[in-house]
């Protein structure tokens, strides 16, 4: 298995976990899962006396973790924007706070952290191979 399909079946997998598919088996169901999820999110949007919806903001500074949280959002039907005049590396989201804190930002930091994993792998391969074999960390002098 290359290690990108590895990092995409871990990020399945990671995914699967959130939708309530363990196993292979139940992949199906995940899908039902994620429609179920996003109805959830839906009807708690729709519903204020329950939850009010908030305006989640954050600056994502590295492009890669800036571009998975924006899918991530659009996968559950969340609309990220950013306001007129705010830098590129600030994203918004208007969510209910239990959905964020408890489904959207374990989730992306999960992902994030098997991204950067296959990123660094990736990154320390190609220099091995293509630069030089030696691709370790500056060592430290008193």
């Amino acid at each position: 298995m290359t290690p990108d399909q590895k990092v995409r079946e871990r990020m399945r997998k990671i995914a699967a976990l959130y939708e309530g598919a363990i196993t292979t088996g139940e992949r199906e169901a995940a899908a039902s899962a994620l429609a179920r999820l996003r109805e959830q999110l839906h009807q708690m949007e729709a519903a204020p006396q329950t939850e009010t919806p908030i305006e989640f903001q954050i600056a994502l500074h590295d492009p890669w973790a800036r571009r998975l949280f924006l899918a991530l959002c659009r996968r559950y039907g969340l609309r990220p924007f950013r306001y007129k005049r705010q830098r590129r590396t600030t994203v918004i989201v208007r969510a209910p706070r239990s959905f964020i804190d408890k489904t959207l930002w374990p989730e992306y930091l999960d992902l994030r952290s098997a991204l950067e994993d296959y990123l660094k792998e990736a990154t320390d391969r190609i220099i091995r191979e293509e630069v030089f074999r030696d691709a370790e960390d500056a060592p430290e002098r008193a």
